[in-house]
């Protein structure tokens, strides 16, 4: 039997967690009978890109991107359309591809899921120009993930920190948007499209969305109060988004959106300056990924965060319906807020 060749690309600075014992629980769990392999390191942003493309061209069988979400964004968009497929192990912030295919977290569990080889040809999308394999979007999303990516530490809590202090400032945007089946005008706190159901961290913005349906999720959230932020927010880390009132889906495979002025969009979590017009397109079984054939959604638990948040925001919930005049309800909110946030 001809053995499979594998490349592990790995971001030693992504995410939070410490890459030293990595190599070496490749070389102890790796199928050494069916796998011959090497590691190679980026050393700075775009080195995954050209490192993949490399061994694509060399018709290496399995990229493995070791890193978070925008190495991953990396490795998949040099492998898109070829016979070479995409592997995760999942060593970032927020993972949300790797969560989406139910991969595990623990790196010796995600090199066996390697091991077993199952692999699906999936969809990815692009906007303008740039592919993303999860979500993309403008309005607060971008401007969230232009923040994060400022910001001088990583993980959750920066995360949730920036979107609770951001949240109460942003002014929604008015946008024209066309698909298939006609143009609508409206005005959005942030428009999403997914290819995979969630941001990263168990944060469902589309938990409806699946990779190999042909087609995006569009996900309109229109503009809310503060009072009614913590339920969306709830709704996010409990799959049940697309029930709420402010949130408008629908399905396409192919966007045109239109807005007033220049901004951010995001790709994957990864923020970028574009202009006034947007295109997003859907590309059909465009990308080969070894997924996990053992996952099953009904034995998803909530993870850490999502049980921090859930009680953060329930708080707040709570809150708010003790006070009666809307001034004193966002005056509490705000100290509330704060005072989670200087913990």
């Amino acid at each position: 039997m001809n053995k499979k060749k594998i490349v592990f690309i790995m971001n030693p600075i992504s995410g939070t967690m410490n890459k030293a014992a990595i190599p070496s629980l490749i070389e102890r769990y790796l199928n050494h009978e069916c796998f011959d392999y090497e590691i190679v390191q980026t050393a700075y942003a775009g080195h995954a890109v050209e490192l993949a493309t490399k061994a694509k061209d060399e018709g290496i069988d399995i990229v493995v991107a070791i890193g978070g979400d925008g190495t991953v964004n990396e490795v998949a968009r040099a492998v898109v359309h070829s016979n070479t497929a995409l592997g995760i192990i999942p060593c970032g912030s927020g993972n949300g591809l790797a969560r989406h295919l139910m991969l595990p977290m623990n790196v010796a569990k995600a090199i066996q899921i390697i091991n077993e080889g199952e692999i699906h040809l999936l969809d990815y999308g692009i906007i303008n120009d740039h592919p993303f394999f999860c979500t993309c979007g403008m309005g607060f999303d971008a401007f969230i993930s232009h923040k994060f990516a400022e910001a001088g530490k990583r993980g959750p809590i920066t995360y949730v920190e920036n979107v609770l202090k951001g949240g109460l400032q942003y002014k929604p945007e008015t946008y024209e948007i066309r698909d298939e089946h006609g143009t609508t005008r409206l005005k959005a706190f942030l428009i999403s499209c997914a290819n995979a159901s969630q941001y990263g961290n168990n944060a469902y913005i589309a938990p409806q969305a699946s990779m190999s349906d042909g087609l995006m999720d569009i996900v309109v959230m229109q503009p809310f109060s503060a009072l009614e932020a913590p339920q969306i927010s709830i709704d996010m880390f409990n799959k049940t988004l697309n029930k709420n009132s402010k949130i408008k889906t629908f399905r396409c495979k192919h966007l045109h959106i239109h807005r007033s002025a220049p901004g951010y969009i995001h790709f994957d979590g990864d923020p970028v300056l574009t202009g006034e017009n947007i295109e997003v397109v859907l590309k059909e079984k465009g990308i080969h990924i070894i997924v996990n054939a053992h996952a099953d959604k009904r034995l998803r638990q909530p993870n850490r965060f999502q049980n921090m948040a859930t009680t953060i925001f329930n708080e707040l919930t709570d809150l708010s319906r003790g006070i009666n005049r809307r001034s004193r309800q966002i005056q509490a909110l705000n100290k509330t807020i704060q005072r989670k946030l200087n913990l």
